[in-house]
């Protein structure tokens, strides 16, 4: 066994259907009694969403932001900040996909310290990210979709020069152990109130963290023991998307695999999100292409790209999916994923999203080479333009 060190400090997790009735058991639990909701417009006029968040919070709910968007502006957490302090907030409770999450992250650092928008602004365009100060608000995590972005010390922050706070466009993101939400409360009957175009992409990204986990060189024995079972469970759940929506137990399998492929993969000194999450950067952020979408189609052919390269742990990978008796595992592994992006009704070629055209590769290459997860990439793996292009025309 070679020698490892794990250093980790979840958050408490609940998963099961009807959870979201546990809220005020768990803020009592944790010493929280003033709760602000923070949302999107759209999860926060769903009746079959809010009003189970509402009745498991009761008498500690004091109000409802509900202006969270995709793009994750920092006017938007500014405005969060300004909502804490408004209704003296003392944790707040994000309710739907990651940019809910991580608004509610972004605001609660906003609201612990004292700096005006302007200046957070100039922070953010300077370095691409925030400093955390002591103490952000806490925040607990509701989600209604599968992409994994709950379970983190990170968030995504982006600002434009309409907002008035920088005068360039920036995409950045905040790290921190500070970040981890307090809990995570993982509710089947609110993930499969989303609609399932938007739900079958953000399954597809959370799917991929399990995949990365196993092959990463931060990958620990304690990792690779969730990520394993996450997988299968996962896997199996997802499959049952392809005859149209998921039954419940198909959900229930899926949501249960989306908790245990996150555990571990936010560290404070380590990270298992790799090369797959790389390529969806390059793709997506760029251009109006979800993440998840991206992934659908890339997925399989980065994998057949890691295999040619390294052994990926193909033989981990192949039992975690349920393939382990394949005589190629590594075939056996690109199939498996093939065949939960069908089953999730993906686009299977990059010509099928609004993504980059064939003369932008050259830049797209470059982007996923320098992006910061390639550090992660499976030891051996020494990725260059030509090799990334090489599996974007691929994937074309």
């Amino acid at each position: 066994m070679d020698a490892f060190r794990f250093e980790y400090d979840p958050a408490v997790l609940r998963c099961g259907r009807g959870a979201a009735a546990d809220l005020g058991a768990e803020l009592d639990a944790l010493g929280h009694e003033r709760a602000l909701v923070v949302t999107g417009e759209t999860v926060g006029s769903t009746a079959a969403v809010m009003d189970p968040v509402r009745d498991g919070l009761g008498d500690r709910l004091v109000g409802l932001f509900d202006e969270t968007t995709p793009a994750k502006r920092l006017a938007t957490p500014v405005a969060g900040a300004a909502a804490i302090e408004r209704t003296d907030a003392d944790v707040l409770v994000a309710v739907g996909g990651g940019s809910s999450v991580d608004v509610a992250k972004v605001a609660g650092v906003v609201a612990a310290g004292d700096r005006s928008a302007a200046e957070l602004g100039a922070e953010l365009a300077e370095t691409g990210t925030l400093s955390v100060p002591d103490e952000p608000t806490p925040v607990v995590a509701v989600p209604t979709t599968m992409a994994g972005a709950d379970h983190t010390a990170a968030a995504g922050i982006t600002a434009t020069p309409d907002g008035g706070l920088v005068d360039r466009p920036v995409d950045g993101g905040i790290s921190d152990p500070a970040l981890m939400p307090a809990a995570v409360v993982y509710d089947p009957d609110l993930v499969g109130t989303t609609p399932r175009g938007v739900l079958a992409a953000s399954a597809m990204n959370g799917f991929d963290k399990g995949i990365e986990t196993l092959y990463a060189r931060a990958s620990t024995p304690v990792t690779d023991a969730t990520a394993r079972r996450g997988l299968r469970q996962f896997r199996a759940g997802l499959l049952g998307f392809a005859d149209g929506d998921p039954a419940p137990e198909d959900l229930d399998r899926a949501v249960e695999g989306l908790a245990l492929v996150q555990y571990g993969i936010s560290r404070p000194v380590a990270g298992t999100l790799s090369v797959i999450h790389a390529f969806g950067h390059g793709v997506s952020r760029p251009y109006p292409v979800q993440q998840g979408r991206a992934h659908g189609v890339l997925a399989p052919y980065v994998l057949e790209y890691v295999f040619d390269a390294v052994d990926g742990r193909r033989n981990l990978l192949a039992e975690a999916l349920d393939v382990g008796d394949a005589d190629d595992p590594a075939a056996a592994v690109v199939d498996a994923v093939r065949e939960v992006a069908d089953a999730l009704g993906l686009p299977d070629s990059l010509r099928d999203v609004d993504g980059p055209e064939p003369d932008e590769f050259d830049d797209v290459a470059r982007a996923v080479v320098d992006d910061a997860l390639m550090a992660n990439a499976p030891a051996g793996l020494d990725p260059t333009p030509a090799a990334v292009r090489a599996v974007l025309e691929a994937a074309w």
